[in-house]
C-alpha cells in the first residue's frame, strides 16, 4: 500500500483550494471578501464528495443545507453585521453530541428517530461563533472505544493507512479534518476520544480543562444516565491540522451550563512564559513512540526551552484508576449494549471490563469505589506539585503506534497492551487535567506525536508549546487516503 502523500500547512495563506486552508485563513478571507463563504463550502463540499466514500468519516451531510447557511453567512457580511471568529469556517458535530434538527445516535441503530431539539451547549456555541456545519462526524457506538465503527453508519477509516485505526471514539472528526474535508472539527473526550484520533490521524487535538467547556452532549435522558465521574471526565474540545484552529476554536466553544457539577464561569484563559520542559516517557514505549518524544524535545529546545527527563508514576496508576471510577458506568453501557449494539462492540467492552477485573477483581465495591476516589484526590494534588516545579510536561500520546484494527477485539495479551498502552490517554480525564496532542513527523507510514500536558487551566499554555513543536515539526495534512494524488 502507498503512504499517502501530505500537503504543508496554509496557515495564515490562501495557497492552494479553500479546503487546504487553516480556518484562520477561512475566517479572514471570507471577513475581508477575499473569498465568499459559499465558495469555501463549494469547495468543501467537493472534498467530501471525493474522500469521504473512502473514509466514512462524515454522516448526514446536507449539501442544500450546508449551501444555504454558507449563502446567509454571506449575506451577513454583505450588510456588515457583526461577525464571529469562526464566520464562514466549516465544522462538524459529533453524532454522540445534539445538533438542531438532527438524531443524536451515537451509533445505535434504536437511536434514529432521537431528533434534537435544540443544540448542545457546545454546538449553539460554534453556531454562534460563526462556524458552518457541513456534517456529523462517524463515533463507535455509544462512543466508547478507541476505534470507529458501528452498525448504523459503518467504520471509519484512517486516511494513513486502512489497516490502523483512526481512533477513537472522535474517529470521524480526526479522519475528516486530516482528508482536508474541514479545517475543524468538535469531539469529546473522557479516555481520550480526542487525543488518539488526533494522534493517530496526524492532526492536533485539544482536551482541555474540566469545565471550561460545556461537558453535556445530549439534554434528553435515555439509558444509560451519566453518573457524577462523567461531568468530573468528560469535555468537548475541538481538532484541527493547526494549534492556531485549536486556539480559536477553544476560545469559541468555552461556554457555561448550569446544569454541569463542574462547568465554570471562567475568563478568558491566559498563558505563562514557560522555561524548562519535562519529559515523561513512560516504560516500555515503541521506538517510534520514543523517537518522537527525542524530536519534540530537540524541537523546544531549538527554541530555547530547556528540557528536563522527569519521573511522574502518578500518572500510570491514574491510568488504572479510570477503570475502577468508571467501572459502574461501563456495566450499564454493557447492559445496553447487548440489546442495542454490534459484537464487534460488545466484544469490546467485554474485554475492557475484563482487563478491570484483571486490575481490580471480580467485584470491587463501594469501599473500593470510596478508596479510589480518595485515591484520586491524592493523586492530583501530587502531580500539582510538580507542576509547580515544571509546569509544562511532554508524554507519549500512547506508548504505541496507531493501532492494528481488531486490537480491541482479539481479547487476551493483545487488548491487555493496547490497554496499558494507553496510560497517556486514561490518566488525564482521571485527575481533569488539560493535554494537547500534536504531530511531530511520518515513521513508516504513520503519523507520530507528542502529548503536552499541564495543571488545569494551562490550556492556553499548552498550546503555545504545542505552538513551538508545529512551528518547527511543520504540519503533515491534509493528506489524500492511500496514495492517491490530491489536487492543489
Amino acid at each position: 500500500m502507498t503512504t499517502p502523500e501530505p500537503h504543508r500547512s496554509t496557515v495564515g495563506t490562501m495557497e492552494g483550494e479553500p479546503w487546504q486552508w487553516s480556518a484562520a485563513a477561512i475566517a479572514t478571507a471570507v471577513r475581508t471578501r477575499a473569498v465568499t463563504a459559499s465558495d469555501v463550502a463549494a469547495s468543501v463540499l467537493d472534498r467530501i464528495r471525493a474522500t469521504n466514500p473512502t473514509l466514512d468519516a462524515l454522516v448526514d451531510v446536507d449539501e442544500e443545507d450546508v449551501l444555504a447557511a454558507a449563502a446567509a453567512a454571506d449575506r451577513a457580511v454583505a450588510d456588515g453585521r457583526a461577525l464571529g471568529p469562526l464566520h464562514g469556517v466549516p465544522t462538524s458535530i459529533k453524532i454522540n453530541t445534539d445538533q438542531r434538527g438532527l438524531p443524536t445516535t451515537n451509533g445505535v441503530v434504536a437511536y434514529t428517530d432521537d431528533v434534537a431539539p435544540d443544540d448542545s451547549t457546545v454546538a449553539a456555541a460554534l453556531r454562534r461563533a460563526g462556524a458552518i456545519f457541513v456534517g456529523r462526524s462517524n463515533a463507535p457506538a455509544f462512543s466508547l472505544r478507541w476505534f470507529t465503527d458501528n452498525a448504523l453508519h459503518g467504520a471509519t477509516s484512517n486516511p494513513w493507512s486502512a489497516e490502523r485505526t483512526p481512533g477513537g471514539s472522535s474517529g470521524g472528526a480526526a479522519s475528516a479534518v486530516a482528508a482536508g474535508m474541514l479545517p475543524i472539527a468538535q469531539g469529546n473526550d473522557i479516555g481520550g476520544s480526542i487525543r488518539y484520533p488526533a494522534y493517530a490521524c496526524g492532526v492536533a487535538g485539544l482536551r482541555p480543562t474540566i469545565g471550561v467547556i460545556s461537558s453535556r452532549s445530549s439534554r434528553r435522558r435515555r439509558p444509560p444516565t451519566p453518573s457524577i465521574n462523567r461531568h468530573l471526565m468528560s469535555t468537548h474540545g475541538p481538532i484541527a491540522r493547526e494549534v492556531a484552529d485549536l486556539r480559536s476554536a477553544l476560545r469559541a466553544m468555552v461556554s457555561v451550563d448550569v446544569r454541569e457539577a463542574a462547568s465554570v464561569p471562567i475568563t478568558p484563559l491566559t498563558s505563562v512564559p514557560v522555561e524548562t520542559v519535562g519529559v515523561v516517557r513512560g516504560a516500555d514505549s515503541d521506538t517510534v513512540v520514543q523517537t518522537a518524544l527525542d524530536d519534540a524535545t530537540a524541537m523546544l529546545r531549538d527554541a530555547g526551552i530547556r528540557v528536563q527527563e522527569v519521573e511522574l508514576p502518578e500518572l500510570v496508576e491514574a491510568s488504572r484508576l479510570w477503570g475502577l471510577l468508571n467501572l459502574a458506568d461501563l456495566r450499564l453501557v454493557a447492559k445496553v449494549m447487548a440489546d442495542l449494539t454490534d459484537d464487534a462492540t460488545v466484544t469490546s467492552m467485554e474485554n475492557v471490563l475484563a482487563f478491570i477485573a484483571e486490575v481490580w477483581g471480580d467485584d470491587p465495591g463501594l469501599d473500593d469505589l470510596a478508596a479510589g476516589w480518595t485515591r484520586r484526590n491524592a493523586l492530583v494534588a501530587a502531580v500539582h506539585d510538580r507542576f509547580d516545579e515544571m509546569p509544562v510536561m511532554l508524554t507519549p500520546p500512547s506508548s504505541r503506534p496507531p493501532f492494528l484494527l481488531g486490537a480491541d477485539t482479539a481479547g487476551g495479551s493483545t487488548t491487555r497492551a493496547m490497554i496499558d498502552a494507553q496510560w497517556p490517554q486514561t490518566a488525564l480525564p482521571t485527575l481533569g487535567l488539560p493535554g494537547v496532542s500534536v504531530p511531530t513527523g511520518v515513521a513508516d507510514g504513520l503519523p507520530t506525536g507528542v502529548q503536552v500536558i499541564g495543571p488545569r487551566f494551562s490550556d492556553e499554555t499548552l498550546l503555545d508549546v504545542a505552538q513551538l513543536i508545529e512551528d518547527r515539526a511543520g504540519t503533515i495534512t491534509p493528506v489524500t487516503p492511500w496514495g492517491q494524488r490530491a489536487r492543489g
